[in-house]
């Protein structure tokens, strides 16, 4: 390896500083290429593919021993609409205003429009780009309420056929899938590695990035990392694109900007601790919507659409035939816990076995007063609440929370409650965790080509961000598919946007 100067090399050990590095203080560099990509998830291999198939030289640096990140570990949905081939094939028509109208609402209020428009009106090309990268999608649609099926089907609905947004938007399923019975984000990233890798974009493995190196004009012109131990320098000709993932896994930066995820589970692959995030705040970058976060609540979509979810008060608080991400969400944010899936044994029996992802009634009893006390609920609040629900969905109707009248009907003894804190595939049904986990949604605030801005909404010349570890087209919503969408959509801009650059010359001077 080449000498660096001692302050590179305490900047790169584990806990040190993420302040920036001069490239005066760097003793010539381990590594050069035109367009650096920190993070191998969906973003990161979008990125790269772009600009190696653009022609730049492309390195992509991952921290863990392979690349896959969080995308590999998801469920594998990609949300695209607007009239894909998969979308005809089962008989749906849609358009890029349409899906633009559900999506405003979803992800919203304040959804970025500016990248929502262009990620609606750029979807079927999206969805080409992803069957030209080899991942396949199977023209069958899964009609049934779930988290991810556990069949090979392409297409699923993802609460656009659910109130409110059945009143804004003509419902159209726009979850896409690979072919893969549960999580299948695997199946897509292997394709997307692979895509990259052919294109030319070569992978370190077990590096980390610590530190974004600034010339004197303070344009990011690579990164400090560190590999086994060791100090290792990265000079990028052209640019940066960080592509680091979220940061549920910092516990710091989670209480300073997105307290409500405190306590709960993690969406991630344990690596997403807002690096990438905190090395660009250090050299003035700015961050978007920080606060905002997506939960997912282990309660069972089939059943919860068969019975009612309730508060620790026995309450309804939506209808729960919409998205689960949004029942998870406002319970979290708004109920007072623990929650429950209320179920009766006909609605119980009429679910597939695999649809009831192991889940099983922690408490059964004749009457809702046993069950109440069982519960610990205030006496008559659960018997109330199904009384009134019962009354409404004699006459199909559900006139406090709207939900689809498919799914109404009278629930009758025994009745079940299901703890959600139990757990997917929890047999034994004992209660463990707060049965919620999340992920952040907030970070670097970019153009929609991925250029990272300072507080004054100027870019930071020579840096580029995508996927979780930048704000992208959410709001305060979220829909399954919008992560993995998002990412790899605005990761193809950032990258092909990186590589279109004029390759520059690094001024053998310290930052200022």
């Amino acid at each position: 390896m080449a000498g660096k100067a001692d302050k590179a090399g305490k900047a790169g050990k584990a806990g040190a500083s993420v302040e920036p590095i001069g490239i005066g203080d760097i003793d010539g560099f381990d590594h050069e290429c035109d367009v650096l990509v920190v993070g191998f998830g969906c973003a990161g291999a979008a990125a790269a593919y772009e600009a190696a198939e653009a022609g730049a030289d492309v390195l992509v640096l991952e921290r863990a021993s392979g690349p896959g990140g969080s995308s590999a570990q998801s469920g594998g949905e990609l949300y695209l609409g607007g009239g894909t081939e998969i979308q005809k094939a089962c008989g749906f028509d849609d358009t890029a205003d349409n899906m633009y109208a559900y999506l405003e609402k979803a992800l919203g209020p304040n959804a970025d429009t500016e990248k929502l428009r262009l990620y609606c009106d750029g979807s079927v090309e999206h969805f080409e780009w992803f069957k030209a990268r080899g991942v396949p999608f199977e023209p069958s649609f899964f009609d049934k309420p779930t988290w991810m099926p556990f069949t090979n089907d392409g297409l699923m609905w993802l609460g656009e056929n659910s109130w409110p947004y059945n009143t804004v938007a003509d419902p159209v399923p726009r979850g896409h899938r690979p072919p893969a019975a549960g999580f299948g984000g695997n199946v897509m990233m292997d394709k997307l590695v692979a895509s990259a890798t052919e294109a030319g974009a070569i992978t370190h493995g077990d590096t980390q990035a610590t530190n974004l190196v600034l010339d004197g004009d303070r344009r990011v012109v690579g990164v400090v990392a560190r590999k086994y131990g060791e100090t290792v320098t990265y000079r990028a000709r052209k640019a940066v694109v960080l592509t680091t993932g979220g940061f549920v896994d910092n516990e710091e930066m989670l209480a300073d900007h997105a307290p409500l995820l405190l306590g709960h589970g993690k969406v991630s692959d344990g690596l997403d601790d807002g690096s990438g995030i905190r090395m660009a705040t250090a050299i003035g970058a700015a961050t978007r919507r920080m606060s905002v976060v997506e939960i997912a609540l282990t309660a069972v979509p089939a059943m919860v659409c068969r019975g009612m979810l309730v508060d620790g008060l026995g309450r309804r608080f939506l209808n729960e035939d919409v998205y689960p991400g949004h029942w998870s969400v406002h319970a979290v944010k708004h109920q007072p816990g623990p929650y429950w899936t209320i179920i009766d044994e006909e609605g119980y029996e009429d679910i597939a076995e695999a649809d009831r992802w192991g889940m099983r009634p922690a408490h059964v009893c004749e009457t809702l007063a046993e069950l109440e006390e069982s519960l610990g609920m205030p006496a008559g609040s659960l018997e109330t609440t199904v009384e009134t629900y019962n009354r409404h969905a004699e006459k199909g109707e559900d006139p406090y929370f709207h939900k689809d009248p498919k799914w109404l009907r009278p629930l009758k003894s025994p009745f079940a409650a299901v703890d959600p804190r139990a757990g997917f595939f929890n047999q034994g049904g004992t209660a463990q965790g707060t049965g919620a986990s999340g992920f952040t949604l907030g970070g670097l605030h970019t153009t929609i080509d991925g250029e990272v801005l300072n507080n004054s909404g100027t870019p930071l010349p020579g840096l580029y961000a995508a996927g979780r570890a930048a704000s992208g087209m959410h709001g305060e919503g979220y829909i399954s598919g919008t992560s993995l969408g998002d990412g790899t959509f605005f990761g193809r801009r950032a990258g092909r946007a990186a590589a279109a650059l004029t390759a520059t010359t690094a001024p053998a001077t310290p930052a200022g």
